[in-house]
């Protein structure tokens, strides 16, 4: 049973409704995915946090099913949650990292219950789940690398066991369906690859999928490859 303050966002303007009532007030929007294993964990630990701190509004987004909400909040896999005060943002917390939004909630949950800050008053956002780079060794060459570590590799959101986009979950089974062995090379843990990608590959989405050290396509074009027999003729090059 949801406590008072937590709700299920089930359209936007409902999402708008919610976020309007009071823009002192900090909330905690929980995007997440039926499909994806880690968001349960996120569902019962934002739910708790509902019953610990009142004065906090807790929000569920299913991300593919309010697509405008989750666009708008750039977000790019689940589970993610934001926390806002008012139409400001306060943190990005990405993965099932529950410390990390225990933490974060009880930090400004005395921010709901204060008169509001300036922005420049309130503690500084912080970065969840940002890999750094390996200053040794040039962008390109780490691309090329790992483009060529086997003949099929898969950049995708998070792991075939545990994808984070439901276009990498996608993927992963045509790819299982077909009985292809392939590499895979979670995007989200390294920023700067992820940018560099999308620029060498001319590509600004993943999963973005390599054979024989090149570009082939994202799932779209990895669908229609098979449906026509051309992602037979690619692996057997």
């Amino acid at each position: 049973m949801l406590s008072p303050n937590h709700h299920e966002v089930s359209s936007p303007s409902h999402f708008q409704q919610l976020l309007s009532a009071d823009l002192d007030r900090v909330s905690v929007l929980n995007f997440w995915a039926d499909w994806a294993e880690p968001c349960k964990q996120m569902n019962a630990v934002t739910l708790e946090l509902a019953k610990k701190y009142p004065s906090i509004l807790f929000l569920q987004i299913e991300a593919e099913a309010q697509s405008d909400i989750s666009e708008s909040f750039d977000i790019e896999s689940v589970p993610s949650i934001i926390l806002l005060q008012g139409h400001t943002l306060l943190q990005r917390i990405s993965g099932a990292d529950a410390p990390a939004i225990t933490a974060a909630v009880a930090k400004f949950a005395s921010v709901s219950s204060t008169n509001p800050q300036s922005k420049t008053d309130l503690p500084p956002a912080t970065a969840s789940n940002t890999a750094v780079s390996n200053p040794s060794e040039d962008l390109e060459s780490r691309m090329t690398k790992l483009m060529n570590q086997s003949k099929v590799v898969l950049f995708m959101k998070g792991s075939p066991d545990a994808p984070r986009c439901g276009f990498s979950r996608r993927i992963c089974g045509l790819l299982q369906d077909q009985k292809v062995k392939f590499t895979h090379f979670d995007i989200l843990s390294d920023e700067s690859l992820r940018q560099g990608l999308k620029k060498r590959n001319d590509w600004p989405t993943f999963p973005q999928l390599i054979i024989n050290g090149e570009f082939v396509g994202g799932l779209d074009i990895v669908q229609e490859m098979v449906e026509n027999g051309e992602f037979a003729e690619a692996l057997a090059a």
